[in-house]
């Protein structure tokens, strides 16, 4: 199973990227919205990975962060939800918007997917109630793995929380870019 591709972006497509990884070109379907934040072909980029094997094709499917592969994952475990469906769901709703819809049981945002009918968004909001973190429990987690991080570092409590707050609003929302983005602010300090 390939879990994640470091390497350079040779072409960005809507319908798929192919990644260069030691000479060999990986073709990736990634959702629309991870198209707008890609760098320039020729330039390196990280994805996670999802392997996707089928009896007639094996499909990489690429995100940004562990959290839309985790939602792709869950999506596609739920019976009549495929890959194409799911990548449609993260191209049009991003997940914290997405954690919400099903938490609020919010069909119509559901709706707004294209080829997701209101049957099937009843479905998914009644098969992946409770199995989804709420946005606050997901911040919780976040914020608590990225503190313990910095405090393991060296740093003091009330300085590493300072500048992850910062961080964090600034809408980061995964450990590696959060984790980033708050040693630089620590470093201005």
């Amino acid at each position: 199973m390939i879990a994640s591709l470091r390497g350079k972006l040779i072409s960005k497509r809507p319908e798929s990227l192919i990644v260069d990884v030691g000479g060999v070109g990986y073709s990736v379907q990634v959702p629309l919205t991870l198209l707008s934040s890609l760098p320039d072909e020729n330039r390196d980029i990280f994805l996670h990975i999802h392997t996707h094997v089928r009896e007639d094709a094996i499909q990489l499917y690429g995100f940004q962060t562990e959290d839309e592969k985790r939602i792709f994952t869950t999506l596609i475990g739920i019976s009549g939800i495929g890959p194409k469906v799911a990548l449609n769901i993260l191209s049009t709703i991003p997940p914290d918007n997405f954690y919400s819809a099903i938490n609020s049981e919010d069909v119509d945002m559901l709706c707004r997917v294209p080829g997701l009918g209101k049957k099937t968004a009843h479905r998914l909001i009644l098969e992946l109630r409770g199995k989804l973190p709420s946005i606050k429990e997901k911040k919780d987690v976040l914020y608590d793995d990225t503190l313990s991080a910095l405090i393991n570092l060296g740093y003091k409590k009330n300085i590493a929380q300072d500048a992850l707050q910062k961080a964090y609003d600034t809408g980061h929302r995964d450990i590696e870019s959060l984790l980033k983005e708050t040693l630089k602010h620590l470093r201005r300090e």
